[in-house]
């Protein structure tokens, strides 16, 4: 069975990637991982206030990832599985990667305007040494467009 790995934030880009590999999977018989990426925090605090921050920031990334999950099930009909990690996002990324070999391929959105993924830029410069292919979905397209190309 096919696997597509979608990261997902609350930008547009990442929901195309979604629709994306959501129809892909649809019409491959195979499925979707969702992994929400946790934002590290960029500065340390008390103790007790750095672990409420840590939190509330883990909770936004379960809510989104099960926000976009459901919107999948109601679509498409079948649950993706969803991860929720810490840390630094390309290596996450790589982390998961490496734990689910059976990934078919990594989803990415590209900006609608030509703005800079951080992501995009290294995963693309990476692409030769990643288990799987990478697909870069252009932010530009229609709904329709996406359907259809999925």
């Amino acid at each position: 069975m096919r696997i597509y790995l979608v990261v997902m934030d609350e930008t547009e880009e990442a929901k195309q990637a979604l629709r994306f590999a959501s129809m892909r999977a649809m019409k491959t018989g195979g499925s979707v991982h969702i992994l929400a990426l946790v934002p590290q925090q960029t500065f340390n605090a008390f103790g007790g206030v750095q672990a409420t921050i840590e939190q509330e920031a883990r909770e936004r990334a379960e809510v989104m990832a099960n926000n976009a999950a459901g919107n999948i099930f109601g679509e498409m009909g079948k649950m993706p599985v969803i991860a929720v990690r810490p840390g630094s996002p390309a290596d996450v990324i790589a982390k998961y990667l490496e734990e689910h070999g059976s990934i078919a391929a990594l989803v990415l959105g590209t900006a609608k305007e030509g703005g800079k993924d951080p992501l995009v830029a290294h995963f693309a410069a990476h692409a030769a040494s990643l288990p799987c292919p990478l697909y870069l979905v252009p932010g530009n397209l229609t709904r329709e467009q996406l359907d259809e190309l999925a």
